[in-house]
């Protein structure tokens, strides 16, 4: 869980999408850091590909923001 990924700085693509993601969905070295907590916030490109997870929403719109990505919610 605390990878770096290179965001890269896709001109043309810059919106992320952050979803909640139950944690009993996630493998199980994930579940294992994610002890105590049902949902945790993934940060998508727009293709899908699951950029980052991370503990809470703010949090997933924060990192977003630091890498220059306009974070949009995904019900």
């Amino acid at each position: 869980m605390n990878e770096r990924y290179d965001f890269g700085q896709d001109e043309e693509n810059q919106i992320v999408y952050v979803r909640p993601v139950a944690v009993a969905e996630l493998p199980e070295e994930v579940r294992e850091q994610a002890t105590g907590l049902d949902t945790l916030y993934a940060v998508h490109s727009s293709d899908g590909e699951r950029l980052a997870i991370v503990k809470d929403r703010a949090l997933a719109f924060m990192l977003a923001r630091e890498n220059d990505l306009a974070p949009v919610s995904v019900h």
